[in-house]
């Protein structure tokens, strides 16, 4: 089974006509911005979604874990009419569709990651460019924490992140 990719228009139509919304997003993503009603089920814990005999549309940020995941998706929904929802909430949200937002919520851990990497490694080639040239290691160090967390699937930056201060707002 294959999922059909539908527009926000269809999607709502489809919500106001029972179907389940399902976001696949990490619970800090959906705590910060979600569409109203939708059911937060990341896409590491589908197996967990209990199938009620409704249509399903799933729903990202932008589309591409869905459509990169449709086949565990469709597995997921157990036969039930599933959706992929085109553009996923920015799309949504384009069209002008209600969405509950919480700035007070931290920003998704990924893109802490990102910043964070980024600014160690820029900081350390300026540092090993007008300092000394030792400080070009901490470019390095983060480039093979990066590799490590492409092939083994686990980022230790991100468990670090995850556990600071600024993020135990995230509701669970």
């Amino acid at each position: 089974m294959t999922l059909k990719a539908i527009s926000p228009a269809d999607a709502r139509t489809a919500i106001a006509a029972g179907a389940r919304l399902i976001d696949i997003r990490g619970t800090d993503e959906h705590a910060r911005q979600h569409i109203p009603g939708a059911q937060n089920v990341p896409l590491d814990r589908m197996s967990d979604l209990k199938s009620d005999g409704r249509p399903v549309v799933f729903h990202c940020r932008t589309g591409m874990r869905t459509s990169a995941n449709a086949a565990a998706l469709a597995a997921a929904a157990r036969g039930v009419p599933s959706y992929v929802l085109t553009g996923g909430i920015d799309a949504w949200r384009s069209a002008g569709h209600p969405v509950v937002a919480n700035r007070s919520q931290p920003m998704e851990i990924m893109r802490q990651v990102q910043i964070t990497t980024g600014s160690l490694v820029l900081i350390g080639v300026l540092l090993g460019l007008f300092v000394s040239p030792g400080f070009f290691a901490l470019s390095g160090l983060v480039g093979a924490g990066l590799l490590l967390a492409g092939v083994s699937g686990w980022c230790g930056m991100a468990h670090l992140l995850r556990v600071m201060p600024w993020n135990r707002r995230v509701a669970a």
